[in-house]
Order: C-alpha cells, then structure tokens, then sequence
C-alpha cells in the first residue's frame, strides 16, 4: 500500500510510459473482464493514443521514478449540453499501491485541468458492474450513478483494414 506520507505526482504520459502503460492495460482487462488482450495490438493502439491527443490523454502517477497508476480521458460532444464530456478510462493502479491515494491523485489531477477549460461539461466514466470495490472508490470521490446502461457492437475482435 502506498505510504500517505508521499502523495503520487501525476503527470502525463510520454512516449516513454508505452511499455508501462501497455503492462497496466494487459493487467487491468485480465483482472476486471478476465480477457486477454494481444500485445501486439495494445502496443499499436497505445502508442496510437500517445502521438495524438486529440483522440486521448494518458495520465499517470508515480511515487519516485515508479509509475502506480495510470488512467486516460477521451472526448465526447454534447450537443445538449454544448460542450466536452470527459470519459476517464484505462484506470489502473498497482496492487500493492491500491487504497494509498493513487486514483485519488490522478482523479484530482483530471477533475482540475477539466474545471480550467470551460468547455468541458462534466467527467463521466464506466466500471463494470461486478467491481464493488471500484464502484465503492468512485463513490466515495463523489461520484454518482447516471441512470444509463451501456450497450454496444463490438467487432474490435475482428482485423479489419483502415476504412473498411
């Protein structure tokens, strides 16, 4: 568990977080919808994320030179609400750092840079419905149930040429 002595620095990611950053998604889809996931692929589509920020931002939190977390925000458009909602995904701290703050921080660290643009309108993420201890996180952070279900296609399994 993470000392309260030392609050994580968050900082985002770099080009050099790849390595880090891929472990953590392998780790996170194992443990939380028992999937496995192709490195290959995940490499690909993180290093995809970190050249363009305008499709994702990469966070992460260290203790010293440590990487113990990480989480990404996308973008959704409101037209209802004339603005961004922020969608905070891919979170992921370290096992033996859980409950030591490290969500905590990069939560603070998104929920301030979000309250500085004035276009976003709100911060939003998904947790799967069987991750009690997660939802248990969010909510003592103050964040609430939407009432939405969510649903999906998902042919991500399929290889599929660019534009197809």
């Amino acid at each position: 568990m993470t000392s309260t002595l030392h609050k994580p620095r968050v900082r985002e990611a770099t080009i050099d977080d790849v390595r880090t950053i891929v472990e953590f998604n392998r780790l996170l889809a194992l443990e939380s919808e028992n999937k496995t996931l192709d490195p290959a692929v995940l490499t690909l589509g993180v290093e995809q994320a970190l050249a363009q920020p305008a499709l994702c931002r990469y966070f992460v939190a260290e203790l010293g030179t440590e990487v113990v977390g990480q989480t990404m925000i996308t973008y959704e458009w409101s037209d209802w609400r004339n603005g961004v909602i922020w969608w905070i995904q891919s979170v992921y701290v370290a096992p033996r750092h859980r409950g030591g703050g490290v969500f905590r921080a990069l939560h603070e660290h998104i929920r301030t840079l979000a309250h500085a643009m004035p276009n976003v309108r709100a911060l939003r993420l998904y947790v799967e419905q069987e991750n009690h201890a997660a939802i248990a996180t969010y909510r003592r952070m103050g964040l609430a149930p939407t009432g939405h279900l969510l649903y999906e296609h998902d042919w991500s399994e399929c290889v599929r040429e660019a534009g197809s």
